[in-house]
């Protein structure tokens, strides 16, 4: 019989394919493919949060040397076992006690849980909260990879929409609207992508009033911690885990420049024990397969390189921003289309960016 009559009975996973076109990096590789081929110019990848990609961002000699250090050094060839090895576990002590700088209370090496960077901790983060019918209630806009990952552990998305007229704060009368008996997490992003708020004090709190209120925990994902440059200092979720449980996500990619080495974290600021009641902890632990001062320089470049980009995009007749971001490393910039012509939307617009200039940007639309 030949092949192509064959009945072969598997078949590619639908719901991967579709989970991977509304990531960031399905619509990145979309945009790639509509470059111009014939065009000499080197491409402009300002839609990725890569900062290694610019000259003007390098981590430090010292962080270069531990790296070849540890790879000379022969001891991490091997499987570590789920408890972690001696040094893994000086690594979950180091991560602890540089989140605890920030908490009014004290983390433990067990409280920290190392990941392939920061997407491997959403992916524990949500593996762990998921069950039957549950949903999220995730901020719009907000990095893709949450909802993507959310459509693959077949949690539905309830969308979150912030209010930009107040810095992008979190509308907590529509968290109260969209939650019900099945909403069991609310996502926060603070310093915010790709919005570049930063959360005050009173605003977190209320936060957490509010899931507490509602009996739900938050994840929050704080990448970006102290990559702050506005007059709101970075305070993290975790200073509220007493009033309720809290999923801190984080990673040396942004903060150091290094998003390619791919480590991150997630811990548990849960002073009460609740996760622990809960069988969040026990969860989170069968997810992993490893358990185990602000950087004023960089701040300080961050924020002359936004004053140049805001300054330059206020020179585009079409392109206005209506918020100056102060954390983060991403500026949301809003399109007028009405003054642009063959162009209906900010999907459009990148397109057509990419094929002419071989500029790659993302449309907040997608994020």
């Amino acid at each position: 019989m030949e092949n192509g009559s064959q009945q072969w009975r598997f078949q590619g996973n639908k719901r991967l394919s579709l989970t991977s076109a509304i990531s960031l990096r399905g619509l990145v590789e979309m945009l790639i493919r509509n470059l111009s081929t014939d065009d000499p110019r080197p491409t402009t990848p300002l839609g990725n949060g890569d900062p290694s990609r610019f000259p003007g961002f390098k981590t430090s000699t010292t962080a270069e040397e531990a790296i070849v250090d540890a790879v000379h050094s022969a001891k991490y060839n091997g499987y570590a076992p789920i408890a972690g090895v001696p040094s893994t576990r000086n690594s979950n002590r180091a991560i602890a006690n540089y989140l605890n700088r920030d908490l009014p209370y004290k983390l433990s090496a067990d409280d920290v849980y190392l990941t392939s960077e920061c997407i491997q901790a959403i992916e524990v983060a949500l593996a762990a909260i998921t069950q039957s019918g549950a949903n999220i209630l995730l901020p719009r806009p907000a990095f893709t990879f949450y909802e993507s990952r959310a459509a693959y552990e077949n949690l539905k998305v309830r969308q979150l929409d912030l209010l930009p007229d107040k810095d992008w704060e979190v509308d907590i009368d529509a968290v109260e609207a969209l939650a019900d008996e099945n909403t069991v997490v609310m996502v926060t992003i603070n310093p915010g992508n790709p919005c570049g708020s930063v959360y005050s004090y009173d605003h977190l709190k209320l936060v957490a009033e509010t899931a507490r209120k509602l009996g739900i925990l938050v994840i929050a994902d704080e990448v970006y911690c102290h990559i702050t440059f506005g007059s709101n200092p970075f305070v993290p979720m975790g200073v509220f885990g007493s009033i309720v449980p809290v999923l801190f996500l984080g990673s040396i990619s942004k903060r150091w420049f290094i998003p390619g080495w791919r480590l991150g974290w997630l811990a548990t600021t849960d002073p009460n024990g609740i996760l622990q009641k809960s069988g969040i902890v026990e969860s989170i632990t069968g997810c992993c397969n490893i358990t185990s001062d602000p950087a004023t320089f960089i701040q300080i470049r961050y924020a002359k390189k936004i004053k140049i980009c805001i300054y330059f995009i206020n020179e585009v007749p079409c392109l206005t921003c209506p918020r100056k971001p102060e954390g983060s490393m991403f500026v949301l910039v809003k399109l007028n289309v009405s003054v642009l012509e063959d162009i209906s939307d900010d999907l459009e617009f990148c397109m057509k960016l990419a094929k002419e200039e071989k500029v790659i940007i993302i449309p907040a639309g997608k994020r």
